[in-house]
């Protein structure tokens, strides 16, 4: 057993300690045991530690709950990833309030070389489950890891869909792993772990369902994942928070376009028109954005042209974008002189020809041919 397990799990128990604080903490106190045995005067030097937090730390009594938070993940062969083992997750020790410990009943490899996350409303149309469904199989030939969230609506359709196509798929939870929520999805969830795929939690045995951890487990998605796929979503929900957060850790979003009158597109089209996603409309077009090629070589989105006809103003904003590696949305707009409904609408078409890519912030680049 790791002689640190015990301190590992006790540093994720202390309240109003989150992954920054922790990260912190054990830095300032030069090892994980290190801040259970610091003083409390030397624990309050360390910037952003309050007497709060400091005793907090030094009143922890709470090793008992530890040892049997350890019987369990030994009975249940469940393995941890502290955010210093080689085996945590690569793109989540990038996002700097990433959990420090990762509980996981599974199989599927977490530091895939491809890793989709596939988010929407619990309120799934037969629209959406049609091109849910129709994603997932087209991405086959990509072999990546399916992430959702095991909640109903596209969370499950994800997850159904690519045990349907024998693609491993791992669902993230807003609770501890002695539970399944919904208990509807228990079957599933046991079929995902048989079949090579997964469960995971920064949450110790015992944690409810409470709304407040939902938000929580967005952000291991929207870090886990090289891209993250909105299938269909209303303005508000935790798919457009999951969104926001997958784009300030710099993944790629795309979502699926919808009729403006459909309560559960307008979220994705909020997100395509702000610029906060790229618009897709299968998983070609997904392959294309993040430049995957099939496993004989084939670039992916090969129907695309070479070439593509542009008009004079696009001809014009094609030029711009030239000068500069990377060009704001205002920038834009000042540089071409054109207004900003139509700077909008003139970059989404490039966009959708496969011209220029957009970043995180209403930045735009072009792709690496033109």
């Amino acid at each position: 057993m790791d002689p640190l397990l015990k301190y590992k799990i006790a540093i994720t128990m202390l309240p109003g300690i989150g992954g920054i604080t922790a990260r912190k903490l054990i830095s300032y106190c030069g090892s994980l045991e290190g801040v259970f045995q610091e003083k409390e005067s030397a624990l309050l030097k360390i910037p952003g530690v309050g007497k709060h937090l400091a005793r907090m730390v030094k009143s922890f009594n709470l090793f008992d709950r530890v040892d049997a938070e350890i019987e369990f993940i030994e009975r249940n062969q469940i393995r941890t990833f502290f955010y210093t083992d080689k085996d945590y997750p690569a793109r989540l020790k990038h996002c700097e309030d990433g959990p420090v410990l990762l509980f996981y009943k599974g199989t599927a490899d977490l530091n895939a070389q491809r890793v989709v996350g596939i988010v929407g409303t619990r309120n799934i149309t037969e629209y959406g489950k049609s091109r849910c469904k129709e994603i997932v199989e087209g991405l086959r030939v990509f072999n990546p890891l399916i992430v959702s969230g095991l909640a109903y609506g596209v969370d499950a359709k994800a997850h159904k869909s690519a045990l349907e196509v024998g693609l491993p798929t791992v669902g993230v939870l807003g609770h501890g792993l002695d539970r399944v929520y919904p208990q509807l999805h228990k079957n599933l969830a046991q079929r995902m772990v048989d079949e090579g795929g997964g469960l995971l939690s920064d949450f110790i045995s015992e944690t409810q369902p409470d709304r407040e951890n939902f938000p929580k487990r967005n952000r291991i998605i929207a870090g886990l994942v090289d891209t993250l796929v909105v299938v269909e979503a209303a303005t508000t929900g935790g798919a457009l928070i999951t969104a926001n957060i997958a784009n300030s850790y710099d993944r790629d979003v795309v979502a699926l376009p919808g009729r403006t009158d459909d309560l559960y597109s307008q979220g994705c089209n909020l997100l395509i028109k702000t610029h906060k996603a790229h618009l897709v409309e299968n998983a070609a077009d997904i392959a294309y954005v993040m430049g995957w090629e099939e496993e004989n070589g084939k670039p992916a989105g090969g129907q695309q042209q070479l070439f593509v006809d542009l008009n004079d103003d696009e001809t014009r904003m094609v030029e711009i974008l030239k000068e500069h590696q990377e060009a704001s949305f205002d920038y834009l707009v000042s540089k071409s002189g054109l207004s900003f409904s139509k700077t909008s609408a003139l970059l989404l078409n490039l966009e959708f020809k496969g011209v220029l890519k957009v970043l995180p912030g209403r930045m735009f680049r072009l792709n690496g041919r033109y």
